[in-house]
């Protein structure tokens, strides 16, 4: 019952922290919408930015579950996997309860560094970044540290661009920008190849 507990409220709190924002969001309104007290919530989580934190790893569980489900349906070709990531999140930008990014929602209420809400933000934020270049790297890229890079901010832009401007289809742009990027790196690449 403990573990249901300690589950519930979680979800209760990351709903709330994802739909109406983390710094509004109160201990009292997760208390009441999990219809538990603020003892049982403490006994779980000891402060709030305990609370954030577990909410920001169990949505990092969540979106690398929905990525690796992607990417084991794509084809083989690696450069179509890396494509792959942006057509997860352009499905995910479709939601009606899509609000952002949660990690780039954190970071921005919780800007202070070293806090552990901006760290748990800025931990998946590199390692969606090394997921990006260990797939550049299948795809045969000679740098795909700095191709990983202009990737995650594409992907990051997009989904500032449709969490400001609802339906604007800023991750479609996004791909079509990173199919140039991908074919000039993977062309580079197969230049440099010994004749």
């Amino acid at each position: 019952m403990a573990r249901n507990l300690q589950q519930h409220i979680l979800d209760v709190a990351s709903e709330l922290f994802y739909s109406q924002g983390i710094k509004t969001t109160g201990v009292d309104a997760i208390v009441k919408a999990a219809g538990t007290t603020k003892m049982s919530l403490y006994k779980y989580f000891p402060s709030k930015d305990d609370l954030v934190v577990a909410h920001l790893n169990k949505s990092r569980a969540k979106l690398q579950g929905i990525i690796e489900a992607e990417l084991a349906q794509a084809t083989d070709d690696p450069q179509r996997k890396l494509l792959a990531v942006f057509d997860v999140f352009e499905r995910l930008q479709a939601s009606p309860a899509f609000r952002g990014c949660p990690f780039i929602n954190a970071s921005a209420e919780f800007a202070e560094i070293g806090s552990p809400v901006q760290q748990a933000a800025a931990e998946f934020s590199e390692g969606f970044r090394r997921l990006l270049a260990t797939l550049a790297a299948e795809a045969g890229v000679r740098d795909p540290d700095n191709l990983s890079k202009h990737l995650s901010m594409l992907i990051a832009g997009a989904l500032v661009r449709e969490q400001m401007q609802r339906g604007s289809a800023p991750m479609r742009a996004a791909r079509e920008a990173a199919e140039i990027l991908i074919g000039h790196a993977c062309a580079q690449a197969r230049a440099a190849e010994p004749a």
